[in-house]
């Protein structure tokens, strides 16, 4: 599977992202209207409020920020895979994303060059894109695709290989992870409590170890996609 890939040109990432405030009380009376307007079929199921719905904030890139984007890739050494996990983390988006881009301008921006995410295609890469283009950030030519052809799109997604053209449902990181026997990442906290984790307890590095865990598993799933032996702990190094 995926032969005509090297696992060398794969950048691995995950993103984390909160609401923009910490509560619905701080958006202005427009966007509170249209944070009402937004999510008003979504809150029919449940009946909850607009402002009790604000705590979903952070899945829209209208009303929510970046916080942190783990990123990873795999290397050669003593006749094993590495992976090498960079993450990119700031309460200022704009400066992490910042970052970001000349990252991927610098050292993926060749057509070999290919990103890979765990459900990327559907919300790690637009909601990058979209918060760039909101802070005024010119986009890296890997997320850049308007206009690209489906097979000039370098993007990977874990959960897509998984469907095989299945379309009818969606499979966690975690569940993958288990099948797998890969060591599974959710061993702390998980996605539904990230906005409390950085409102509440302002407490980033807890929530970048998390994101770091994520990538860590992705490129395990990958390796495990293409018929390859996962890495041991002793082989992944933060930098």
């Amino acid at each position: 599977m995926l032969d005509h890939i090297s696992l060398k040109n794969i950048l691995f990432l995950d993103i984390e992202t909160v609401p923009i405030h910490q509560n619905f009380n701080a958006l202005t009376s427009e966007m509170q209207e249209l944070w009402s307007q937004k999510t008003r079929f979504l809150r029919e199921k449940g009946n909850p409020t607009a402002e009790e719905y604000y705590n979903k904030a952070g899945i829209y890139a209208e009303f929510g920020k970046i916080i942190c984007i783990s990123t990873g890739y795999l290397r050669s050494k003593n006749e094993k895979w590495e992976v090498r996990i960079k993450s990119f983390y700031n309460d200022v988006e704009a400066d992490l994303l910042t970052e970001f881009a000349s990252m991927l301008d610098k050292h993926f921006n060749t057509p070999d060059h290919v990103l890979c995410g765990h459900n990327s295609k559907e919300f790690d890469f637009p909601f990058i894109a979209r918060r760039m283009l909101i802070n005024g950030i010119k986009l890296p030519d890997k997320l850049n695709i308007a206009g690209k052809k489906p097979w000039e799109v370098s993007h990977l997604d874990t959960m897509e290989l998984w469907k095989f053209g299945d379309y009818k449902s969606f499979t966690s990181l975690n569940l993958l992870a288990n099948i797998f026997n890969i060591p599974t990442p959710k061993d702390d906290i998980d996605g539904s409590v990230v906005g409390r984790v950085y409102w509440e307890e302002k407490d980033l590095d807890r929530i970048v170890n998390y994101c770091q865990k994520d990538v860590e598993t992705v490129a395990q799933l990958l390796l495990k996609f293409k018929g390859e032996p996962i890495i041991d702990d002793i082989n992944v190094a933060v930098v």
